[in-house]
């Protein structure tokens, strides 16, 4: 009795193959990384590990790279794993490192005897290197590489010294393909105009028209279009996509394509996609003729394996894929003949469904293959065992509550467990209603005494109606109440659209010079001084609590449904609830798992996946309870977060708003905010460390200040105001978010107005506070302090020394402009020219302030040789 166990392997999404392979998160161990030398131990080719600091800070050959061109580094990764880009960066080291590769050559292989150069599909071998020491530069490879083993050779165009740390991105090559062979592709030539059909990107041999040794086009992922002129690559020939051949060029009624495998599978489908352009002579094969080899040593089995193509609907010109059942049958070596059914015969990708091949033997079945064959019966008792099916899990997006399983128990211990658990809730309950009406007794006797009680009786919000109306009783009567109904509503036909091209933000001119001084927190300003609120930004009320992104309103009529694209919509079910990270007015911000990511054609998920992992993300869910105004805010929240690709701002994931609650997913960094990192840190100075705490250069706090200012670049060119720029809304590595102001640890950051709005006073400028104006200036007012929190280590909170109300008193001195304001002192570590840098992001006149891409050019090159 013989049967067959095999586990069935279905090949990789090619484009969401772009995992970490393990460099950056030590899952590569350092004896699978090798070069071939190092200037000392601790630049050994263990250290090249892209954004660790480990050593020296990266892997530095000792010969020069130039002009050689000889060293290089190693990565083995065990198996064969399918290489969709790389990543490469230089030695920092804190700051220290000066050392970086300009450019590189790639060397892969899969076997550790055959090395072949890597080429792009223009022929180039040159790769672009970093400009700097510390930015991590991505490199798409196109074509892709499938390789156990790569190289990365420095290359320099003059004597200089080069380090390196590079990540590798991919996934496991599940197909266990080593090589096709076939014949060379050949020209199309119409309307006297030349076609290549060719395997430009074969990796092999070529030999009497025949390639073999190698992958090529047949595997790399891409799918031709229905017309084979065209191309999905830029500056590329026609037919590219394609590899085909003429009947007539070739001399024969089939074109004969072998594929060779590491170990023996069992092979259940074969898919090949395959053009149809019939008009131009161009048709899918009519039947496919495949032999199988169990192994290298063993003979073809028999009989071969024949499949007719259905021929109903080949008038219709369209590519399509074309499914093939093979019948499980086992092999290490599979030879195909596709039979032309025209002239022409074009195939972009051929794909197989496989599995690993094991069998369980009876005792009489033993015997037979002693007897009858030998060397299959080795080659079966020398394939692996199958793997063990995966174990069933249920997924949930939001924590449940645990319901009690009945028991058959007469005792009445449940009922007294059940009533202590009930005393102990209403007394909390009382306790808190006791604490409440204390909180805000204590509140209203303040507010009564300061004189505008009036205010938080209406409810005015504070992004609608800044902190001088609040002050100013004599405004009062031209503001409405604060209610959800003043939020912008979205267009119904296209819910969740903005326009492409914004408007620049409108600078609104200063406060008139003549006016008199603003006596803070005392009596009105006059009739004559106008009201500054931006009405020309649309406000967007954050589920948790805050506006973190302002936008120009659209002037435009409303966009049309067709212009609408749609947000990335994910299924519920596949996000695991693992904790709270906070909440606010509308909602909660909630870490969730995303197991297998890859299964989720729609995750647009970060570059640095952890291989095997899953994939952390935060998760914003609105109330269900919430308004139609807050769900169409959220919403649109959604649609301007998706517009956000940068390397240093969060980026949405995707979305659930098929369903309630809806939910927005977003990168979560595990390394957390800039704010506790800091703080648990001290500066290193010259003499080096002299205790145990973790140290941090002045360097290295330039260089993720810099990457902040990269960020908010790129946020200012879209005109967005980010309103609430801090420590605390910067993670690591270094990305801006926006998740302070629901988190109960930055709780003391923001000043309270009404019960519910919250403010960052200590980080808003001047005239944020007074007059509500949020623009591009506003968040460089906000970059200085944030500047000036991490050259303090976050030690303390921005002017510490001042109470909320002295804060907003200041704010007053600067509108006075009598000279009486107070700056924020200059860290010890900050020189005098960064610190110029600062008072210039405090300007009192907006329009002077510093743009973010003059404070990012200064921070790259000016601020790292100050120390």
């Amino acid at each position: 009795m013989l049967r067959s166990l095999f586990l069935i392997l279905v090949p990789p999404s090619l484009s969401q193959c772009r995992y970490a392979l393990g460099m950056e998160d030590g899952t590569i161990p350092d004896s699978d990384i090798t070069a071939s030398s190092a200037w000392s131990d601790s630049t050994e080719a263990k250290h090249g590990r892209l954004s660790k600091g480990e050593g020296d800070g990266a892997w530095c050959p000792a010969g020069a790279v130039f002009p050689s061109a000889s060293e290089y580094l190693q990565v083995d990764l065990r198996s064969l794993h399918f290489l969709a880009l790389v990543g490469t960066q230089g030695r920092h080291a804190d700051g220290h490192g000066r050392e970086f590769a300009r450019s590189y050559r790639l060397r892969y292989s899969r076997d550790g005897r055959t090395w072949i150069t890597w080429k792009d599909r223009w022929g180039q071998e040159v790769v672009s290197g970093n400009e700097n020491t510390y930015d991590v530069v991505l490199k798409d490879l196109g074509p892709p590489i499938v390789a156990r083993y790569v190289r990365f050779y420095p290359l320099a165009d003059r004597v200089m010294s080069v380090c390196l740390r590079v990540e590798l991105y991919g996934c496991l090559w599940n197909d266990g393909l080593l090589m096709y062979t076939a014949p060379v592709g050949h020209v199309m030539h119409l309307s006297g105009s030349p076609v290549y059909l060719n395997d430009s990107t074969y990796d092999g041999s070529i030999e009497s028209g025949v390639q073999f040794g190698g992958l090529g086009q047949l595997f790399d992922g891409v799918l031709g279009g229905n017309d084979f002129t065209e191309t999905k690559e830029l500056r590329v020939w026609p037919g590219y996509d394609y590899l085909g051949w003429s009947r007539e060029a070739l001399g024969q009624g089939s074109v004969d394509i072998e594929f060779h495998f590491e170990k023996t599978r069992s092979f259940h489908t074969m898919q090949v996609h395959s053009n149809n352009h019939h008009t131009q002579g161009v048709r899918v094969f009519s039947k496919v003729e495949c032999q199988f080899k169990p192994g290298l040593l063993l003979p073809w089995s028999s009989p071969p394996l024949s499949l007719a193509v259905p021929l109903e609907d080949l008038k219709d010109p369209s590519s399509r894929p074309i499914s093939l059942p093979l019948g499980g049958r086992p092999a290490q070596i599979l030879r195909c003949q596709f039979a032309f059914a025209d002239r022409w015969m074009l195939i972009s990708e051929i794909s197989f469904f496989s599995g690993t091949f094991s069998v369980l033997l009876s005792f009489p079945a033993l015997l037979f293959l002693l007897l009858r064959s030998p060397p299959l019966l080795l080659l079966l008792l020398s394939s692996p065992p199958p793997s063990a099916p995966p174990s069933t899990t249920t997924s949930l997006a939001f924590p449940q509550v645990s319901l009690p399983v009945a028991k058959d128990d007469s005792s009445n211990t449940a009922i007294l467990i059940g009533c202590l658990v009930g005393i102990i809730l209403l007394l909390l309950a009382v306790i808190a209603v006791i604490l409440w009406r204390q909180y805000w007794k204590k509140i209203l006797g303040k507010v009564k005494e300061e004189g505008f009680q009036h205010d938080f009786q209406n409810g005015y919000h504070y992004m609608s109606h800044p902190l001088s109306q609040l002050f100013h009783p004599s405004l009062h009567s031209s503001i409405p109440p604060f209610t959800t109904s003043s939020l912008l509503s979205l267009p119904p036909a296209c819910g969740m659209d903005l326009e492409k091209g914004l408007p620049p933000t409108q600078e609104e001119p200063p406060p008139y010079p003549d006016a008199p001084p603003y006596p803070a927190l005392s009596p009105p300003f006059p009739a004559s001084v106008p009201h500054y609120a931006e009405a020309d930004i649309v406000s967007l009320q954050g589920v948790s609590g805050n506006n973190t992104y302002a936008v120009p309103a659209l002037t435009s009529p409303s966009p049309t449904a067709a212009d609408c694209t749609p947000l990335p919509e994910l299924p519920r079910h596949c996000l695991v609830f693992k904790e709270k990270l906070g909440e606010g007015q509308f909602g909660e911000v909630h870490l969730c798992e995303i197991e297998s990511p890859q299964d989720l054609p729609n995750l647009e998920f970060p570059f640095n996946v952890r291989k095997g992992r899953p994939l952390l993300v935060a998760v914003k869910i609105l109330r269900p309870d919430a308004s139609k105004n807050a769900r169409n805010d959220f919403l649109k929240e959604g649609k301007i977060l998706s517009r956000l690709k940068d390397p240093n701002i969060i980026s949405l994931l995707g979305v659930c708003v098929s369903s309630d609650p809806l939910c927005m997913v977003t990168e979560y960094m595990e390394s957390g905010d800039l704010n506790q990192y800091l703080s648990h840190r001290v500066l290193l100075d010259k003499t080096g460390p002299t205790h145990n705490t973790p140290t941090i250069s002045y360097p290295a706090l330039i260089a993720m200040a810099s990457q902040i200012a990269s960020g908010m670049k790129f946020l200012s060119s879209l005109n967005f105001v980010h309103r609430d720029l801090a420590t605390r809304n910067c993670l690591r590595p270094i990305k801006i978010a926006d998740f302070g102001m629901s988190r109960n640890l930055y709780a003391g950051d923001y000043y309270r107005i009404q019960g519910r709005a919250v403010l960052p006073i200590r980080w808003m400028a001047w005239e944020c506070i007074l007059m509500g104006k949020f623009t591009t200036a506003s968040d460089v007012w906000a970059f200085g302090v944030t500047l000036w929190e991490m050259l303090s280590v976050c030690q303390e909170q921005p002017y510490s020394n001042l109470t909320d109300e002295q804060v907003i008193d200041n704010a007053g001195e600067f509108f006075r402009d009598h000279g009486r304001q107070v700056y924020l002192s200059r860290p010890d570590v900050c020189p005098q020219g960064l610190y110029d840098l600062m008072l210039s992001c405090w300007n009192r006149d907006c329009k002077l302030r510093p743009s973010f891409a003059h404070i990012h050019s200064f921070l790259t090159e000016d601020a790292m040789n100050m120390v």
